[in-house]
């Protein structure tokens, strides 16, 4: 992974494990979940995912540059590069990443910054395939973290912020995203 890469998925996987830790760190995990012949972490699953979502952003259309080398055959057939007419015509870009649903009420999503950098179109897509147009309402790149906001009178399932300085070492966590539009990882 490249360093910017490799920088941007550990500031999601943080994000994620912060996001998704249960409200109450010092709570015990829930009798039943580990306990048993088959231990299961699907009763917190089917709590947490419907506020696991998928970030669609669609950006603004783009040209290819302008390269000397893309006019030499050899290194466009070298480098599968579009031929002249090709480049002209503007790619619009896309991006997909996760989010979490943090305030029901409102429609509050946060995400990451990078996933919505020179955003054009947002849409969330919600663990039951809803998909709402979504309103970019602050980032801060340095956290890498955005926060969204989708307008409904559905019912929306929010997860709770816990307070990292309440985990310790070994406490019971689990990060679950849904990047790719894969339903949740």
């Amino acid at each position: 992974m490249t360093p910017t890469v490799s920088k941007r998925f550990n500031t999601l996987l943080f994000s994620c494990v912060l996001l998704l830790a249960m409200s109450s760190a010092h709570a015990a995990v829930p009798s039943g979940m580990l306990g048993g012949d088959n231990p299961s972490l699907a009763p917190m699953l089917d709590e947490a995912l419907p506020a696991v979502v998928n970030v669609v952003v669609t950006g603004k259309p783009q040209q290819m540059p302008d390269n000397p080398l893309f006019n030499d055959p050899f290194f466009r057939r070298f480098f599968d590069m579009p031929d002249q007419q090709q480049r002209q015509t503007p790619r619009q870009p896309t991006a997909a990443g996760s989010g979490v649903i943090v305030d029901a009420d409102k429609g509050y999503v946060l995400t990451n910054h990078h996933v919505v950098t020179d955003a054009e179109k947002i849409v969330v897509r919600l663990n039951d395939n809803r998909e709402y147009d979504a309103k970019l309402i602050g980032d801060d790149p340095e956290t890498d973290i955005a926060v969204l906001q989708i307008k409904t009178d559905d019912k929306l399932t929010e997860l709770p912020i816990a307070n990292s300085d309440d985990l310790r070492v070994g406490d019971f966590v689990v990060a679950i995203g849904n990047p790719f539009g894969l339903r949740q990882t």
